[in-house]
């Protein structure tokens, strides 16, 4: 919708190219090597990113900072290659060590100082539980100095318990999101799990009429960023199916 309105999609790499120009940094943040190049090229920024992001990427600007003396490793529950988590990488220098698994504490010196935090959209559940992990394998070795920072987005995980008795209380579910949302993932997940005829669509084209066979009732939702006008077009055509 946005690019049929005009708005054109550029990367890191098109900046140099857009001296003079407006960009908009997306909800997921940025950087700070992206605000330097675009002031090098005389850009103008909207910064769009999230507050809640914006705000985690300063905290761990400042534990990066300031654990410059101690040694501390900055440790990031995420995706590696998501937007969000380059951003947050950016502010710790490129330095932090991402981890998705315990497969991946084998990058960790557990004799050294960690400051643990999580990309905002990650399971709350799962960064509880890899938070006890790491904790575990950090006293093992001797070494009681981990900081566990909260910083999962509370407006993606608190949305759980009504979720799921959202999914359980209809027939079928559709789930509006974009693929490769971060958030829409872990949303989806509690529906299905809840309610196995859950199904995720990116637009209203996507959806198959097969779905609401014996279906007396039909409950959508969305991601977080999911926008209202895309929800309400599912909706009106399960509506069209429907009658």
């Amino acid at each position: 919708k946005l690019i049929a309105m005009g708005l054109k999609v550029v990367t890191l790499a098109d900046l140099p190219t857009l001296q003079g120009g407006t960009v908009i940094f997306r909800a997921h943040g940025e950087p700070p090597f992206s605000y330097r190049l675009a002031e090098e090229n005389g850009i103008k920024i909207i910064d769009a990113t999230c507050p809640i992001v914006n705000k985690l990427q300063k905290r761990i600007h400042k534990s990066f900072i300031s654990g410059k003396e101690t040694d501390v490793q900055i440790v990031i529950y995420g995706k590696p290659g998501h937007a969000e988590v380059s951003g947050l990488n950016g502010n710790a220098g490129n330095k932090a060590i991402i981890i998705r698994n315990e497969g991946d504490f084998t990058n960790i010196d557990f004799t050294h100082p960690v400051s643990l935090f999580s990309q905002t959209t990650m399971n709350a559940e799962s960064y509880d539980a890899i938070s006890k992990l790491l904790q575990q394998r950090i006293a093992e070795s001797g070494n009681h100095d981990i900081e566990i920072n909260k910083s999962v987005c509370r407006q993606v995980s608190g949305r759980a318990p009504a979720l799921r008795m959202f999914a359980a209380g209809h027939d079928v579910i559709i789930f509006v999101s974009g693929h490769n949302s971060a958030n829409g993932a872990y949303l989806y997940n509690i529906c299905r799990e809840t309610n196995e005829r859950s199904f995720k669509v990116s637009n209203a084209d996507e959806i198959d009429s097969k779905w609401f066979e014996n279906a007396a009732t039909v409950g959508v939702s969305g991601a977080t960023s999911t926008p209202s006008w895309l929800i309400n077009e599912v909706a009106g055509k399960i509506d069209r199916i429907k009658s």
